[in-house]
This record gives structure tokens, sequence and C-alpha cells, in this order.
């Protein structure tokens, strides 16, 4: 992934593209490898870095989605458990088995979760990864050893995928790059351009960093660029209304002493109605997630008090261990795109589903779905645009494409004592994955702003230096770097806004 190399495809390209994705996140990744996998000509283009919105804020989860299942969706806990199977499959080396338990202080807790898994299990079919069982209390205590005991009866045991949500994202992108496709960051999309009758026919885009602007010619333009999708199908059609409503998600980060397991706490039931999940994940305690709604979609959205004292407050009722705010390593919020719902209030009442929609221009738009929906959102998708490009007949293949793993670099020596980022990790974010800021390694690339902010803040300058060597910047753009990027963080230590 080299972005200086694809600028001078874009500029040097005289054909127009079959495809021009835009948005740069899970579902603009999947759309992008499947067309190219289908023979397609495919250009990316993402406004920030590539994960910056929800795709890199999720609950690290591949899941059939246990909510779902209590809420009577039985379509899209199917679908989502047979595309969970087709990512153990293709990607292994960042998709993995966690056993989850359920604990239980009650009997008809038991028999209830129990039920209820059962049918997750069946669900499931071929593409099953473990079959769920009942636990004695000795037996949660040995898996959860830091869980709450007090009237504890016994638990239920079930297995879901867990995975690093960026990671996964740059091998899908760096997969596209293999078969054809020309991916770019830092590419904000100014305007579509249309024929004589109408129809979307390329886009203007400027380079971020140049501000030097571009016009591209395409076939046929999708627009996945999930919760801020409304803004693109306004520039196809002005009078067009918005599709999806929007919510967001908080997640905590604590040590791993207060799981201090391998194993992942479910939380069944919260206050606002969704499940609540305490999940190993790189060596740390990642707790969440909230249902907030929220008016507007925004690249780095901010936690909310409430919603942090809401999962600690819950996660306590749960935990031996109380997590205060003084135990917050990080925070970090999402926003969804939810499918709008005239009769539907409550956020946490929405579907997961996704939604696909051609304009009478040609635009088509893909929103809404989860992480773990990615592939068959991108499949409907560009089915769609092949469609209304008359793009012949390409049948998709992701379904059995393995996605590449990255290449490994020599070990050096850590920059940070609590991580095992090295220098070498630094060089191949930017020589490989297109990194071009210190957030851009330290958010989504290297994962330590999630995990440790305070830590994050402190490896700057030492990213900042070694970036700069190899993009050939000068002390200016270390300078600048480093603020900007803790002025970043300074939203991810854990001191939540009270709005």
């Amino acid at each position: 992934m080299d972005r200086e190399l694809n600028l001078r495809r874009v500029s040097e390209r005289n054909e127009p593209w079959d495809v021009v994705v835009i948005g740069g996140g899970a579902t603009g990744a999947g759309c992008a490898l499947d067309a190219a996998s289908r023979g397609l000509s495919v250009l990316l283009l993402e406004q920030h870095d590539f994960g910056k919105g929800t795709s890199s804020r999720s609950t690290k989860l591949i899941h059939g989605g246990v909510r779902y299942l209590r809420q009577g969706n039985i379509s899209l806990v199917r679908e989502s458990l047979r595309e969970r199977g087709l990512l153990f499959k293709n990607a292994p080396h960042v998709v993995h088995k966690l056993e989850f338990v359920i604990p239980c202080y009650s009997n008809w807790e038991k028999i209830f979760y129990r039920v209820g898994m059962k049918i997750y299990d069946t669900l499931a079919g071929k593409f099953s990864i473990g079959r769920s069982r009942s636990l004695s209390r000795d037996e949660v205590l040995e898996r959860l050893p830091n869980i709450e005991t007090k009237g504890l009866k016994g638990g239920v045991l079930f297995y879901d995928g867990q995975f690093d949500d960026t990671r996964l994202l740059i091998d899908i992108l760096q997969t596209a790059e293999t078969h054809g496709a020309v991916v770019l960051n830092y590419a904000r999309v100014s305007s579509l351009i249309k024929d004589q009758s109408g129809n979307v026919r390329g886009a203007e885009f400027a380079d971020v960093e140049t501000n030097k602007s571009f016009a591209v010619r395409t076939k046929t333009v999708i627009n996945a660029t999930g919760a801020f999708c409304s803004s693109i199908q306004k520039m196809s059609d002005a009078a067009t209304r918005p599709v999806v409503t929007y919510s967001q998600g908080v997640h905590v980060v604590l040590d791993r002493k207060f799981l201090a397991c391998d194993n992942a706490l479910m939380i069944p039931k919260t206050s606002d109605g969704r499940v609540l999940f305490c999940i190993p994940w790189h060596g740390h305690a990642l707790v969440g997630t909230t249902d907030t709604p929220v008016d507007k979609p925004t690249l780095e959205p901010e936690a909310l008090k409430d919603e942090v004292d809401f999962i600690l407050e819950t996660a306590s009722s749960y935990l031996a261990l109380t997590p205060s705010r003084n135990d917050v390593l990080s925070v970090f919020a999402g926003i969804r795109p939810l499918v709008k719902n005239g009769s539907t209030v409550k956020t946490s009442s929405l579907s997961r589903g996704h939604f696909l929609f051609a304009d009478k221009s040609g635009l088509v738009t893909i929103t809404g779905g989860k992480w773990t929906t990615f592939r068959k959102m991108a499949e409907d998708a560009v089915d769609k645009a092949i469609e209304i490009g008359n793009l012949g007949n390409r049948k998709c293949v992701t379904a059995d494409l393995t996605i590449l793993q990255p290449e490994e670099f020599s070990d050096q020596e850590r920059l940070h004592p609590e991580f095992e980022i090295t220098g070498a990790d630094v060089i191949r974010a930017v020589k490989n994955e297109m990194a071009r800021t210190v957030e851009d390694v330290l958010a989504r690339r290297m994962r330590v702003l999630f995990l440790d902010a305070n830590a994050a803040i402190e490896l700057a300058p030492s990213v900042a230096r070694i970036m700069s060597e190899e993009l050939g910047r000068d002390k200016a753009w270390i300078d600048q770097q480093i603020q900007e990027f803790r002025l970043v963080a300074r939203g991810y230590l854990g001191t939540a806004s009270s709005k």
C-alpha cells in the first residue's frame, strides 16, 4: 500500500473505473475487495485514515449477536453466524475463538440462557465453532475467578469470535490491492459528477495532504461511508431524506487484573436493553458498550460521563474488584448508523441489519449492518453496482477468499516498556500500510491509544521521529504531529465529557 504510487495511478488513468468506492471502513474495504476479486477496476477513497470512524471502535467481536436472538431477529443471527464461520476460515490469523461465560444468579436464569444458547448453536449449523453447555458454580469460578460470588448458581458457556478490527481492515485492503484495487486515505470526496442523463459517472476529491484536486470517471459509485452516508447521498440528490439515525457506543479499557482470565464475561441484560461484555483484549480488559442516541456523526465522538459511569457501575455488579474512574486506561466512543424505523424511538431496539439503496442517479448506498456481516454487505452492494453499471456476469468469490497476513519485520528494541511496539512496527505501518500520522500508527495500526492513552502520549515523540525519517518530514512536522496527537489522545484519557 503505497500512497504516492496510488495517487500517480489515479492521475495517469485515462479509462473510467468500473467502481469507485467512497468510504474506507469495514464496508468500503469489503466492497473494494469484492469488486476487485471479481476482476473489476476499483478505486477506494477515504476522507481520513482507514477505519477512523466506527470500524476502529467496535467491541472487537465477530459474533452472531445474542441480543438480536432475544429480539427475535432470527435472520440476522443466522446470517451473522454464517459470516462468522467464513471469517474463521478466511482470516484465521486475526479472528480467534473466545469462550464466553454468562453467570447466572438464579436457577431460572440457568434454564433461560441455556435454552437461548442452544438455539444459537442450532442457527450456526455447519458454521458452528463450538457447542454451548451449562456450568456449575465451581466451573464458573474457575473460568471467571474475579466474578461476584454472592448468589451465584452457575452459568452457561458459549463460543464466539474475537478480532482486532483495524488489523483485519488493513489486511482486507492489502488483499484488495493484490487483486488490483487502488486505495487512498486522506482523499476527501467533494462532489459527484453526472452525465447529461443525470447518472453518476464520476467523483471529485481532494488530496488532504496537498489540497490538490482530482476528478475521476467511473461507471458506478458505491457510497459506503457508514454514519456519513447521508452527506454523499445529498451530493447525488439534494432532496434525499436521511435513511439512518445515530447511536453512540462507548467502551472502557481496564487493567487485566479486573478480569484476570482468558474467558469473556457476558452480562446478559442491562438497564438500557443491551448486553455488556467484559473481554480480554491485547493484555487488557475491554468493557462495553452503551447505546446513546446522538444527533449527528463526528469523526472523533466523545464519551459522556454518564456512559462511562454506566459501564463501570454495571460491571461492578458482576466483578469482585470494583473499577473506578481512576482505573480507566482508555475510553473510546463510536457512532453506529442505524436504519430508521418510524415506529421505533429507542436506538437499542433498531435493527443491526444493513440497508442497500440505489437512487435515480445510480448511486449505490450501503449502510447499517455490523463488522461481522461486512462481507455479505459488500457482496450485495457490488451485485447492485454491477447491475447498474452493466458490468457483466461476475460472481462473488469472497466466501472462499483468503485474507492476507501482514508481513513480519525483524525484531527491534521496544519503544515502551508496557507494549511490544518497535521501530520496525512503525516503519511497516508507514511503508506497507499507508500510515500518514502519529495517530494512524498509535490508534489504528498498533492500538496503543485504545489500550492506554497515557502510554500512547508517551510514545508519540518516538513514533513521530521514526515516521519523519520514512516520510521525509522536518522537525516542524514532528512538533505538529505530537501536538495534534496529544489533543486527540486527551479524549481517551477517561476524563469523559459531562455533556
